[in-house]
């Protein structure tokens, strides 16, 4: 049975809030809570992957802030507020967030964000717009200056969007569900939403909440959250068109993946099963095997999480992943991961009584 250890609360008496009590740690963790409108901030340590929460912690966000972006160079945060229709930026000191106002007004609904890999840019997709408004990020402020797209300020996508990655080809995917799942597939250049790409969009499982790019960008990967739920798997060519394997679907026997994160190896893929409360685990088939991107589950998983895991994501070392459950009560947990098995073993549940469910998870590079 996997052991969780006892969550570690910062109680820093006598000294400013916020200190951390010493901490030699550079590493912070952001988690988004709409239901109560906050951020939770907390310091991971990077020895142990235990999560110690900030004094001052929780902060208050936006109304439902739902979606958070980090930027490459750990300076700044963004955070969709999806009931007031715009973006907050963050400066980070020290893991303190200080907002720079004001919000940037952005499409309606706003639930996603993502950032270009060089930190050049903020992609927003407004869930009930059905568009992605895009933005400049000024490199020494964090501020936001709008880029118009083809056809006006923001670019139509024609669905509501369920999750949306860049591939370090600078391809935005995003996925959605009408009356089947769907892929779509834009290129991107200086901000601006280009043409989709031919076959664009392509039809994956349906409902495809999890969305995962492998690292080197040649394979892609949606969960499906319909019951039981599945996992497709798709080859991204050099011009960014996907191809979907001949086995994919992979169906779970578990129910709803509605996150997906891949280690910073590229050697495992971690689902979260939401109607199951727990993770599977595949290792994901390396580049000159027999079957490069395929998936084979790891005997060791399931790995149990709390109830309802609403996002799982990775910490840029590689060494940890990190899911956000959603009740009973809400809580962020940490799991060491084995890197020659793929094997997960909880280290540290912590509670969020009161806030609700984590959307979005985070952490500085």
């Amino acid at each position: 049975m996997l052991k969780r250890a006892a969550a570690l609360l910062l109680v820093c008496a006598g000294v400013a809030l916020w200190v951390s009590c010493g901490s030699t740690s550079s590493r912070y963790l952001y988690a988004a809570i709409p239901t109560s409108g906050e951020i939770v901030i907390y310091r991971e340590d990077p020895a142990s992957g235990g999560l110690v929460q900030l004094a001052g912690s929780p902060v208050v966000a936006g109304p439902a802030v739902q979606s958070l972006a980090m930027h490459p160079t750990g300076k700044f945060l963004y955070a969709a507020n999806s009931a007031q229709n715009n973006v907050s930026v963050y400066t980070i000191t020290n893991g303190v967030l200080a907002e720079q106002p004001p919000r940037t007004t952005v499409g309606t609904s706003p639930t996603l964000l993502a950032i270009d890999s060089a930190g050049n840019y903020l992609y927003v997709a407004n869930s009930g717009s059905f568009d992605v408004s895009v933005f400049k990020i000024d490199q020494t402020k964090g501020l936001l200056s709008p880029v118009p797209q083809l056809s006006g300020a923001t670019a139509p996508i024609g669905l509501s969007a369920l999750n949306m990655a860049i591939s370090p080809a600078n391809i935005l995917y995003v996925t959605g569900q009408q009356s089947q799942g769907f892929i779509e597939a834009f290129p991107l250049t200086n901000g601006v939403l280009g043409t989709p790409l031919a076959g664009s969009p392509y039809i994956t499982g349906n409902n495809p909440y999890g969305l995962a790019i492998a690292p080197g960008g040649g394979f892609l990967y949606t969960g499906n959250k319909t019951t039981p739920g599945s996992i497709s798997e798709f080859t991204i060519g050099p011009d960014g068109v996907i191809t979907q394997f001949a086995n994919s679907p992979i169906g779970e026997v578990y129910n709803s993946p509605v996150s997906l994160a891949i280690d910073k190896s590229g050697n495992y893929l971690y689902a979260a099963n939401q109607g199951n409360g727990n993770l599977i685990g595949y290792s994901i088939g390396a580049a000159g095997s027999s079957a490069p991107g395929s998936l084979t589950l790891i005997t060791t998983s399931p790995f149990i999480t709390g109830t309802q895991p609403s996002f799982v994501t990775n910490d840029p070392a590689g060494n940890y992943i990190f899911v956000g459950n959603g009740s009973s009560p809400p809580s962020l947990e940490s799991f060491s991961l084995d890197s020659g098995s793929g094997t997960l073993t909880s280290v540290v549940l912590s509670s969020l009584s009161g806030s609700g469910a984590p959307t979005s998870i985070v952490l500085t590079p």
